[in-house]
C-alpha cells in the first residue's frame, strides 16, 4: 500500500534502517463498502478500526520490499487475524513493510500487536451502528483526548472522497507518538463521513 502520492520509496532498502514508524488503522466499514464487500473473513464481522499496517518510514521517502526469504508462520497469521482480518494482507504487509523493520516475521507482528494496544480508540467509534457525519477537527480531538500523550502532528487522517478511510499515527522507534514528517498530509475535508459498523453475520 503506497502512502501518499508525494512519498517515494528510496533506493537503499536496508532492513532496520529507517527513522520512525507509521501505524495505519483502516476503518473497516469503508473497506467493506466497495470492491471488498465479498471479503467474508473481514466484512461478515462487525469490525471498526483494524490494522492496515505498521510501516517503517524515513523523514523523506520510505523503504519497501527489503531483502528477505522468510515467510510468515501460519501460527503468526492466525494470531494476527483479530487485528488484521485478512491473510493476504498479513503476508503482503510483511513482504512490503515488515521486511524493512529489521525484525523476524513473528517479532515484527508482535510489535504490531504491541503498538496497536497502546492506542486508545475513542468509545464513540467502537460500536457505531449508524452512519456518522463529524467535523474533521472533532474526530481529531476525539483521538487526541483519548491519547493525551499524542502530539497533534502525530495524527493523520485519510479519506476516500468524503468518507473516512484511515487514521494514521506516527511513532518513534521507541514506539512513542511523534510528529509525522512533512511528507505525511491529512487528506480529508472539513467534515468526515463514517459508514456504520456492520452487524455480525454469525
Amino acid at each position: 500500500m503506497l502512502l501518499a502520492t508525494v512519498t517515494v520509496t528510496r533506493a537503499d532498502s536496508t532492513p532496520g534502517r529507517f527513522d520512525y514508524y507509521l501505524l495505519s488503522l483502516s476503518w473497516s466499514p469503508e473497506y467493506c463498502a466497495k470492491v471488498h464487500r465479498d471479503d467474508e473473513m473481514q466484512c461478515a464481522r462487525p469490525y471498526a478500526f483494524v490494522v492496515h499496517g505498521l510501516w517503517p518510514q524515513d523523514e523523506h521517502g520510505w523503504p519497501s520490499d527489503c531483502p528477505s526469504r522468510e515467510r510468515v508462520p501460519d501460527a503468526t497469521i492466525e494470531r494476527m487475524l483479530p487485528l488484521m482480518p485478512n491473510r493476504g494482507l498479513i503476508i503482503h504487509e510483511w513482504r512490503r513493510h515488515g521486511t524493512c523493520s529489521g525484525f523476524r516475521a513473528d517479532a515484527y507482528f508482535s510489535l504490531v500487536e504491541q503498538v496497536y494496544h497502546t492506542i486508545n480508540i475513542p468509545t464513540r467509534y467502537q460500536r457505531m451502528t449508524t452512519a456518522l457525519n463529524v467535523a474533521t477537527a472533532e474526530l481529531r480531538r476525539d483521538f487526541l483526548t483519548a491519547n493525551p500523550a499524542m502530539p497533534k502532528k502525530a495524527l493523520i487522517l485519510q479519506c476516500s472522497g468524503s468518507y473516512l478511510q484511515e487514521v494514521r499515527i506516527c511513532l518513534d522507534r521507541e514506539l512513542k507518538p511523534r510528529a509525522c514528517s512533512s511528507e505525511q498530509r491529512n487528506r480529508c475535508g472539513s467534515s468526515v463521513l463514517l459508514r456504520p459498523i456492520r452487524a455480525s453475520a454469525h
